[in-house]
């Protein structure tokens, strides 16, 4: 498989620690990954690049997570890519606010590496793209 047959996610997120740890783990399991550090650069990224998956972190700056998750969403070729939002927080609604601007499920961080990489898989097998 070349390179550019490996599916490409988007990973929208600012903390470095996290950059590193989680763009290595997903390259070592057969991912590509472009880093974008806010919203708007995982939106202008996303147009350019029309990724297989996005994970959104919530909080960044510029434009935040959601905002971002609802620009996309109002793009019809947007419409069925899978945005996962990764968040800090994990308090009763957060959940709900993240599905409500149209993100395809919601991890709370710290993740588990593992469990991320089983929640893109079942994504990518319901949107091969």
């Amino acid at each position: 498989m070349s390179l550019t047959e490996l599916p490409l996610i988007i990973l929208a997120e600012n903390n470095e620690a996290n950059i590193k740890t989680i763009s290595i783990y997903l390259q070592a399991k057969g991912f590509r990954v472009v880093v974008a550090r806010n919203g708007r650069e995982a939106v202008e990224q996303a147009h350019r690049l029309n990724p297989n998956l996005i994970l959104m972190d919530i909080h960044m700056p510029e434009m935040d997570g959601l905002t971002a998750t609802r620009e996309l969403r109002r793009r019809t070729n947007f419409s069925d890519i899978p945005i996962i939002a990764l968040t800090a927080l994990a308090m009763p609604g957060d959940r709900e606010k993240c599905l409500e601007a149209g993100a395809s499920d919601y991890l709370s961080k710290p993740v588990s590496l593992q469990r991320l990489v089983e929640v893109i898989e079942a994504h990518l097998a319901k949107h091969p793209g």
